[in-house]
């Protein structure tokens, strides 16, 4: 019996801190080339009015030199066990919601990196209200292009 689990890959995009969306801040770079979907994942904490603007960018390399924004999908669970729906976003992103407590799932597919001609990707949160919020940012890597054990192999080396 093969579990979930086994075929994902988890990153720490950005480590929870207090005011953890201050300014303009971006997760870690991620490469997508033997990954199908990169899934970010926001958890808020506290939080009071503080909002972000929420882009993905493809990125040319980890650096990342050159980045392009791209259409993404998101959704976000703003009550304890409330998932609201499955949101398109285009390229300009989305707008955190002000408050505590809150999830955003952020889902991007390889394919849309494919204009840009990138394999890499980030999450940008650039701030509009000032005012901090606990957060962090996981990293999920999903759909294996290669088989679970050739990601796997190609990750321990």
């Amino acid at each position: 019996m093969s579990r979930l689990i086994e075929s994902l890959h988890l990153a720490s995009g950005l480590a929870p801190v207090a005011d953890a969306l201050a300014g303009t801040v971006a997760s870690d770079v991620v490469n997508m080339e033997e990954f199908g979907k990169a899934i970010f994942i926001i958890h808020k904490g506290v939080g009071a009015t503080g909002t972000s603007t929420i882009t993905v960018e493809a990125c040319d390399d980890v650096t990342p030199t050159t980045t392009s924004a791209v259409e993404f999908h998101y959704k976000a669970v703003t009550a304890t066990d409330v998932n609201g729906a499955v949101t398109a976003a285009a390229s300009t992103g989305f707008a955190l919601t002000a408050g505590s407590a809150q999830i955003y799932a952020i889902e991007v597919d390889a394919a849309a990196l494919n204009a840009s001609g990138y394999g890499y990707v980030r999450l940008k949160a650039v701030e509009v209200v000032d005012s901090p919020v606990l957060a962090g940012i996981l990293i999920v890597m999903a759909e294996p292009r290669y088989g679970v054990a050739s990601v796997l192999r190609t990750q321990l080396v």
